[in-house]
């Protein structure tokens, strides 16, 4: 009884937090509920629009470059945070960023809604760039009245993303139905008019923030800016030539691009934590803990190499080994992606009870060679699901909601941690760096799984799950061994 009244009033109390507000904090809300709409609600049926026939309308991938092009669409969502919040800080302010951000995510979901081949491509460009420059910035726009009130500040965070969470669940429910049961291109248009919604309240509700993010907070000199729009302009105008020259050629294929982008998500998280470790700023300390970090990092890289594969392998397996049939009629598959954010819903309070409880009996090591073992035996358990299903047959919903429950406890044990580690261990006027570098890594293992998931069209799936299953396990029990070492070089526990 006693949990069911603290539940009820730590509900009444988010809802009076949100509730007490200022009136643009609903205007950034309805914008990034449209924002994770277009995330899940992509999440849910890419993968699925990718290797559907296209007698069925789909866009007729195999399933090897289908699962590539998923992991590396996922790979950039994360990388693009970094540019993004880079123009947000530095060029637009995060007001323009978050404006501008949303204007693509709509153009890209439009454009995805055509039915011709090239404007797919096109649509996944817009959204990754939408997403990079919206995302951090709207999380900058929330937390940056509470300057100096790091309580109030963590509170009104959390109370936005539970709240968010509403959206990431019906996501994968509309976009799922339109696509799977009538046209692929109305699920991709759904998210085009909701976000078209989001925008429309966001101009209209404008006038409410007053001068909160007008101006970027650290304005880059004119003669620098110059510098590098004329290196970017380069460096952009010499990959288009190429990709120009590839489709001259009569040679181009989608690999290419996958090839290109695989190669910028290996490269770009050492090449950034090399400079980083070089700054002079930084001192002894700061690089032993950067390292340390860095560490951490590596393995939380293996757990999102898994992670990622949530919408691509996990998809599949709904979709071709999964009994769908409830009450004479089937379940599109994009739906358990829903179960996700659900699982969010439940277990984020019961994890922040825990670590309360826990104290620093559990060090951040620890969470992540838990969070390593959760990915570890979430696709553990799926080996014995993919057994069953060549025994079998079809298997019950069980097995995949079981899979996604042990992957939400491990991304609740390792995102908010790793976030927040990220800004203890950073030195001032660093923080940003060190959480563009947690995302870069991320972006490593969710461009390499993708790659890696091509695997799972060549073994048999059970022995696909038991393999990667291992690694997770092997990098969790790396992970706890190294746990003294580690404490005391990030010193921050």
């Amino acid at each position: 009884m006693a949990s069911v009244v603290s539940g009820t009033g730590a509900r009444r109390s988010s809802l009076r937090m949100f509730r007490d507000q200022p009136r643009w904090f609903s205007t950034l809300f309805m914008v990034d509920m449209w924002e994770r709409f277009s995330f899940y609600g992509m999440t849910a049926i890419l993968y699925l629009y990718l290797v559907a026939p296209e007698a069925d309308g789909g866009f007729g991938l195999a399933t090897g470059t289908a699962t590539a092009l998923f992991g590396t669409y996922m790979s950039l969502m994360f990388i693009g945070a970094l540019p993004g919040g880079w123009l947000a800080d530095r060029v637009l302010g995060p007001r323009r960023a978050v404006l501008y951000g949303g204007i693509c995510i709509a153009l890209g979901h439009y454009s995805m809604s055509v039915p011709a081949r090239p404007f797919l491509y096109l649509g996944l460009l817009f959204v990754i760039l939408g997403t990079g420059l919206a995302k951090p910035s709207i999380a900058s726009l929330v937390s940056s009245p509470y300057q100096g009130q790091n309580e109030k500040r963590e509170a009104t965070m959390s109370v936005f993303y539970m709240s968010i969470q509403i959206s990431a669940f019906l996501a994968p429910i509309i976009t799922g139905l339109l696509g799977e049961k009538v046209n692929w291109h109305l699920g991709f248009g759904a998210a085009a008019v909701g976000m078209t919604f989001g925008l429309l309240q966001y101009i209209g509700g404008s006038r409410h923030f007053g001068d909160l993010g007008v101006l970027p907070d650290r304005p880059i000199e004119s003669e620098r800016g110059r510098v590098i729009a004329r290196r970017a302009g380069f460096a952009i105008g010499a990959v288009v030539l190429l990709l120009l020259a590839d489709i001259v050629s009569g040679a181009f294929q989608v690999e290419h691009i996958l090839g290109l982008c695989g190669l910028l998500t290996v490269t770009l998280p050492v090449v950034f934590y090399l400079r980083l470790r070089k700054n002079p700023l930084l001192g002894a300390v700061d690089r032993s803990r950067l390292t340390a970090f860095v560490v951490l990092l590596g393995g939380s890289s293996v757990f999102w190499l898994l992670y990622a594969q949530g919408g691509s392998v996990l998809s599949r397996f709904a979709e071709e080994f999964t009994d769908r049939e409830v009450f004479g009629g089937t379940i599109p598959a994009s739906w358990f992606q829903s179960a996700h954010p659900v699982f969010i819903l439940i277990c984020a309070p019961l994890f922040a009870m825990l670590w309360l409880r826990l104290g620093k009996r559990v060090d951040v090591p620890m969470k992540f060679a838990g969070a390593l073992l959760c990915a570890g035996l979430s696709f553990l358990l799926m080996s014995l699901a993919a057994q069953v299903a060549v025994s079998a047959g079809l298997v019950s919903p069980g097995w995949l909601l079981g899979v996604y429950l042990l992957q939400v406890c491990g991304e609740l044990a390792l995102a908010p941690v790793g976030l927040s580690v990220a800004v203890q261990v950073a030195p001032d006027g660093f923080t940003n760096q060190y959480l563009g570098l947690f995302w870069l890594f991320a972006a490593l293992g969710a461009g390499i799984g993708g790659q890696l998931a091509r695997l799972s069209t060549v073994l048999p799936l059970q022995t696909y799950f038991l393999i990667f299953g291992l690694l997770a396990c092997a990098a969790g029990a790396l992970m706890a061994l190294a746990t003294r070492g580690l404490r005391r070089k990030l010193n921050t526990i």
